[in-house]
């Protein structure tokens, strides 16, 4: 069952994820020293060195954090410490559990904005999530139509001024989603397909430019992170059961 607004559950210590299931960790980005230093602990060479290049200490440690809660998340599905996990990554730089790890129909995504991050989990389809801090001069129809499809514009410019950044972000991260379940990351236009954007309607893809049939193969979620947040989950195929799990 899909809950309208989810509800972000205590995670258990070892949480079972059935086929056809989605399993989506909220992870807090501010936190002490302590959890920091913790997180960069976990984290391999390469994703130490790529905190290091982040200007503010708060963006180095919210990496930290993120890519340290998505390894210690990991660690409940597959059993080994979250300092032993080994990434793999496809032409776009969209990670995957190397092969070899114990569980290869395991799927995951991640995405941060401001202080949350999300962590979805699948098993043996592509999945993509993406959250956004919602700020107002990041958001507007120029910017729309810079980025989204005609329709979406079109859609966008009906809603009514007071709801038109929630509308924006909606859209933004449904294609995000989208994208990034494909592995494709931003090579993939974002003009040439098309979401749901007006407030209060379901999330869903309605079309794309290059295959009539590719719309029906993806589910759409919208996702309520917190109030100054929109957020979006784009699984293949169908899903039946959502479990939102605080981290």
């Amino acid at each position: 069952m899909i809950p309208h607004k989810e509800l972000w559950l205590d995670a258990p210590e070892h949480p079972i994820l059935t086929t056809g299931e989605v399993h989506i960790w909220r992870v807090y980005l501010n936190q002490g020293r302590s959890m920091v230093r913790r997180c960069l602990n976990l984290l391999s060479a390469d994703e130490r060195e790529r905190a290091t290049k982040y200007y503010f200490q708060r963006d180095h440690d919210h990496f930290a954090v993120a890519r340290g809660g998505l390894r210690m998340i990991l660690s409940r599905y597959i059993n080994l410490p979250p300092e032993q996990i080994c990434f793999s990554h496809n032409p776009y730089g969209k990670p995957a559990l190397r092969q070899g790890l114990g569980d290869d129909s395991l799927r995951f995504n991640l995405a941060h904005s401001g202080t949350v991050a999300l962590c979805a989990l699948t098993r043996a389809r592509a999945i993509g999530i993406d959250v956004e801090q919602m700020i107002e001069d990041r958001s507007g129809l120029e910017l729309a139509e810079r980025f989204f499809s005609p329709v979406e514009v079109s859609m966008l410019r009906g809603v009514a001024p007071a709801l038109r950044t929630i509308a924006f972000f909606d859209c933004w991260t449904r294609k995000e989603a989208y994208i990034k379940a494909r592995g494709e990351g931003l090579s993939h236009p974002l003009n040439r397909f098309t979401v749901s954007v007006t407030p209060g309607r379901p999330a869903s893809l309605l079309s794309t430019d290059d295959d009539p049939l590719e719309a029906s193969r993806w589910t759409l979620i919208d996702l309520f992170p917190g109030h100054e947040y929109r957020a979006a989950l784009a699984v293949e195929g169908a899903l039946a059961v959502l479990h939102c799990w605080q981290g």
